[in-house]
């Protein structure tokens, strides 16, 4: 067993480990409130304007619509990899990770991929293995829709000069502090709608200015909006991921602080009954 100053060092490590995962999850809940807040008044957003670009660009051919939208045989793919700066958020970084490597081994494994990789971790894991052209771990330091649309409109230009023939988003989409799901969503080219059998969409509009026109500002302010959100998402799993791993830190401290607590009364005891007997056994000693 070990000696009682030792124990007591442990014991006096732990509460100051505890105080700063505590710490931590205030933090990170602070700023969860925000993020949360932020994603789920964007969302309605931009779940129209996407359907409005699907419905628009699905009528157009050319440049204006058509460059966006058009399907080309896929032989060179690049997924954007959203993760975040810091680490100590539980299995956030680690299954957008998993995420990318299973998408490129199963759904790619016969095509040429690269990486472009938003957030250090998933920079410095992935880029042992895969080939990232580039690398963007400021951008959420200011994370506001002018400098996500810089990053957009460079995804846009590789896409239309032929540079790739898909663009995909890996990221984790906020469901609860407790709860992200591991996305991979479709950028470029744009998808096409959906029209079921039993659908009574009606999608006669009356285009003022005209249609081409209207598609030609809404679609890069779409595809730009969509990576905001994307990012706005992972921001807030994030802090939501860490918000729980701290928690559960802290009550893993608690639990070995107290066990440690006990095994020192255990062991403090002891020595103090060794310290009895060997007075009674020496005043015995004595009589005798």
């Amino acid at each position: 067993m070990a000696n009682l100053k030792e124990i007591r060092n442990r014991i006096t490590s732990i509460k100051s480990t505890m105080q700063i995962t505590s710490a931590m999850k205030m933090v990170s809940a602070a700023k969860l409130k925000k993020a949360q807040d932020a994603i789920i008044a964007m969302r309605p957003y931009s779940s129209k304007l996407t359907e409005l670009l699907q419905n628009l660009s699905a009528t157009l051919d050319g440049d204006s619509g058509g460059a966006f939208a058009s399907q080309r045989e896929v032989s060179k793919v690049l997924l954007v990899v959203i993760t975040s700066n810091r680490g100590l958020c539980g299995g956030f970084n680690s299954s957008i990770t998993k995420e990318t490597i299973r998408t490129i081994k199963e759904k790619y494994k016969n095509v040429s991929v690269d990486l472009f990789t938003i957030g250090k971790k998933g920079g410095d894991v992935l880029g042992k293995t895969y080939n990232i052209i580039e690398k963007r771990n400021d951008i959420f330091d200011d994370l506001t829709f002018n400098n996500v649309s810089v990053i957009a409109e460079k995804l846009m230009e590789m896409y239309v000069d032929g540079s790739y023939d898909k663009i995909e988003l890996v990221y984790n989409q906020f469901k609860n502090a407790a709860t992200q799901i591991a996305q991979v969503e479709q950028y470029l080219p744009i998808k096409p709608v959906e029209v079921s059998a039993t659908s009574t969409t009606n999608s006669d509009y009356i285009f003022e200015p005209s249609k081409e026109e209207i598609v030609e500002a809404l679609i890069p302010k779409a595809l730009k909006t969509q990576l905001y959100k994307a990012l706005r998402d992972s921001f807030a799993s994030e802090h939501g991921a860490r918000m729980t791993a701290m928690h559960k830190a802290t009550d893993n401290a608690k639990d070995l602080r107290d066990e440690l607590l006990l095994t020192y009364n255990k062991a403090r005891q002891a020595s103090i009954t060794n310290e009895i007997l060997e007075i009674v056994g020496g005043a015995e000693a004595l009589k005798s």
